[in-house]
């Protein structure tokens, strides 16, 4: 039996929405694309430069967060002819990191983390690193897209200096593209809504924050609107913004979030 019957979903996704709308079908359901994900450009030689200089400063720690954006970092070391000075340094200092494939593109250029999370999430990088003597402590933290206020905080209230590297910069969507979906779901036109970026998430808040609909949207996401998650950091970003039903995969892909979506319709009408 198809699980989608009479689900329309809205997906906030920017890419393979083609591929997700065709699972959406196979399976009953209708689906629009709402995209909260603005563009997303590599800033290269502004990030080289500050890159660099970070490195020359020795950091004690380096905190990497997504895979993507290590990579990014190691390669752009090598094209400006800064790869060594980075392997130095990371040699000298306490390696932190996030997320399983962080941890690949860190074994990919022979380094093996000291302390990794335990669940792919920011909370659990915090609650590794929570022994670490951080006072007065050069702390490099590479992020991507956007920034990540808790490991800010708590650098900051353990008293690190710390420098924020984002290979990546978000460019935010339009606020009227926001207010069309609010619109939307403040009328009943959707069953759910699909993220597959924490990025997402916090932009459907900020505006609904702006306004004044944040109230009225965690009803929706409580009663109305299922809100699914690709994955752990997409599903804490959602959490943080106060979103208690999160319906996510234990495979952290596109497809499995669909069908995860399904089993979890399934059963509530049955």
């Amino acid at each position: 039996m198809k699980s989608l019957i009479n689900c329309h979903t809205a997906l906030a996704a920017s890419r393979k929405t083609d591929e997700m709308q065709t699972i959406i079908r196979k399976q009953g359901g209708t689906s629009e694309v709402r995209s909260l994900q603005g563009t997303v450009f590599l800033a290269e030689l502004d990030v080289a430069e500050e890159f660099q200089a970070t490195i020359m400063k020795k950091p004690d720690v380096f905190v990497f967060t997504t895979g993507i954006g290590t990579e990014t970092l190691f390669r752009l070391a090598e094209k400006e002819k800064f790869d060594k000075q980075l392997y130095e340094a990371l040699q000298g200092a306490t390696i932190a990191a996030r997320g399983y494939k962080t941890h690949a593109v860190l074994k990919k250029y022979g380094f093996v983390p000291d302390l990794r999370d335990e669940d792919g999430t920011t909370a659990g990088l915090i609650e590794v690193m929570r022994d670490l003597d951080l006072n007065d402590k050069l702390v490099m933290v590479q992020l991507h897209g956007m920034d990540a206020p808790l490991l800010r905080t708590f650098l900051e209230t353990n008293g690190a200096i710390s420098k924020e590297i984002l290979p990546y910069q978000h460019v935010s969507v339009k606020e009227e593209d926001v207010l069309l979906l609010l619109d939307e779901l403040e009328s009943g036109c959707y069953d759910a809504i699909c993220f597959t970026t924490g990025i997402q998430a916090r932009e459907l808040f900020k505006v609904a924050i702006k306004h004044h609909k944040k109230e009225n949207l965690l009803k929706l996401f409580e009663n109305n609107v299922v809100a699914v998650s690709v994955g752990k950091v997409t599903s804490e970003e959602l959490s943080n913004q106060g979103v208690k039903r999160i319906v996510a995969p234990q495979i952290e892909r596109m497809g499995a979030m669909i069908m995860e979506l399904g089993n979890y319709m399934k059963e509530s009408k049955g």
